[in-house]
């Protein structure tokens, strides 16, 4: 449930519409509900934190992340799986028949609402084709969290020219999610050239000594650059939610300013 949704139910009830007793058993699923034991889908996440409650399917069977998305559709028009494999989307599918697999991302993906906002500008850079996988999780997630999204592919430091030659569209963005693996040098790059925040990813790409994206974390970590905040290896979702939340907060003062 949303604010939309809520203020509605209290205006239904308000007018005669809606009676009380209808308006508390439509309220007593809002904290959570269980689903078999297994899960507890927080229904009450949009009402704080602005999206509903996204789902991470690794380590969870098909079958239980079918009965999840049920629950979640039942309560609202969008599902979100991360981590996803073509079982999990096969099983979403079942209760979801307009449900969408992104292979690449590894995301499930349900979307009913009638309107998509889609506000302000996110920049996705990537340094590397290799890197993509990640880009794309964060890219799709932050689009779906309606975010306008411009995908940067392929602008790693090795030919820094490839990056200098978008320098417009990174500067008219509110947040730059900079994705690289090997030496992570990318979101560095991306500090100096910009005024807005920049959320640096690293990947588990790279050789040995790069440890599986350990390198590349601890030299996003150790950056000089200013304005940069890290998350986790591969993290394209983590990154993505804070990019969304930057990026509205960011739009909505300047439509206020407006």
């Amino acid at each position: 449930m949303d604010q939309a949704s809520l203020r509605t139910l209290l205006e239904n009830v308000a007018s005669g519409a809606l009676s009380v007793d209808e308006a508390a058993e439509a309220l007593a699923r809002l904290p959570f509900a269980d689903v078999g034991g297994v899960a507890k889908v927080d229904h009450h996440r949009e009402l704080r934190c602005g999206f509903p409650e996204v789902v991470f399917c690794q380590g969870k069977s098909p079958a239980q992340v079918r009965a999840i998305a049920r629950e979640v559709l039942d309560a609202g028009p969008v599902f979100l799986g991360t981590r996803a494999t073509a079982s999990h989307y096969q099983a979403v599918g079942q209760v979801a028949l307009d449900a969408r697999y992104f292979e690449e991302a590894r995301l499930v993906v349900v979307d009913r609402r009638e309107e998509r906002p889609s506000v302000g500008h996110v920049v996705v850079a990537s340094g590397g084709t290799a890197d993509t996988p990640v880009a794309e999780e964060a890219a799709i997630v932050a689009e779906v969290m309606g975010n306008r999204v411009t995908r940067l592919a392929d602008v790693g430091v090795a030919g820094v020219h490839r990056l200098f030659a978008h320098l417009d569209v990174l500067r008219q963005a509110n947040v730059v999610i900079a994705v690289a693996g090997m030496e992570g040098a990318l979101p560095s790059l991306v500090g100096g050239l910009v005024a807005c925040p920049v959320i640096a990813v690293p990947t588990s790409v790279g050789y040995g000594s790069h440890l599986g994206g350990l390198a590349a974390l601890l030299a996003m970590l150790n950056s000089c650059a200013a304005g940069i905040g890290v998350v986790n290896i591969d993290n394209g979702f983590g990154a993505a939610v804070l990019a969304s939340r930057i990026n509205h907060a960011a739009a909505g003062a300047a439509g206020a300013a407006g």
